[in-house]
């Protein structure tokens, strides 16, 4: 979600003005993602290098992030929409940890889209971690090596049992991936808008799914096998 704060320069305002319209784009994608039936929405929301920025934008995140969860539950639970989250939160400030575990909580129950925010993630911090947790195990005695492939090392991800992403959108014009979601998107589909955050709608999101609507995905197969399997 980029671009929040180059949408408020050019309206000549404060940067924190971009991330509260930013917010509304939230929830349009969120609620055609109801609409459509798409089971997982991955929002990366603050990334670890974010906290790089200056101290009073970072304290206003944070402090927006405990306003739009809390205005934002009854909408969620009217969508049927379940909120999760990856990263490391225990570097996140109280309040803010504290609205966000209220938020998952409340809408635990629901089991139509989950929409997960990636707060203080990073792809690199994330595959890091999960080295270290299967390197123990490794060495504790609790796992072999000949145990570790790619199926073992994706569960152990901060997004174990959740599936890779079929589609990566970025805003802004910018064409990179900062840091996000490395090992998950390795298949993904990916999408740069020439737009920034706060002016993405329903409609840019519709866009996307039809034009990934007419991709073959081969994941390394030729077209040939595809048809003949019935695949495409």
């Amino acid at each position: 979600m980029d671009g929040n704060g180059r949408w408020a320069k050019k309206y000549g305002k404060p940067r924190i003005f971009g991330h509260q319209n930013g917010v509304k784009a939230v929830r349009e994608a969120t609620e055609i993602a109801a609409e459509l039936g798409v089971k997982y929405l991955t929002l990366y929301a603050f990334s670890t290098e974010n906290w790089n920025r200056p101290a009073f934008e970072v304290n206003a995140l944070m402090g927006l992030l405990v306003d739009a969860i809390k205005k934002e539950i009854q909408n969620l639970n009217k969508n049927n929409v379940r909120l999760q989250t990856i990263g490391d939160l225990s570097k996140l400030p109280a309040k803010s940890r504290n609205s966000l575990l209220d938020g998952i909580q409340k809408t635990k129950n629901n089991n139509g889209l989950t929409l997960i925010l990636a707060l203080n993630y990073s792809a690199k911090w994330e595959i890091v971690k999960t080295t270290k947790s299967i390197a123990d195990k490794v060495q504790q005695g609790q796992l072999s090596i000949d145990e570790i492939d790619e199926n073992y090392f994706a569960n152990e991800l901060t997004t174990g049992g959740i599936p890779d992403p079929e589609v990566l959108i970025r805003t802004s014009g910018e064409h990179r991936i900062s840091n996000f979601l490395l090992w998950q998107i390795a298949y993904s589909e990916l999408f740069f808008l020439d737009i920034f955050w706060p002016d993405f709608t329903k409609e840019h999101f519709l866009e996307v799914m039809m034009a990934f609507q007419k991709i073959e995905r081969r994941f390394g197969k030729t077209s040939e096998q595809l048809k003949k399997n019935g695949d495409s």
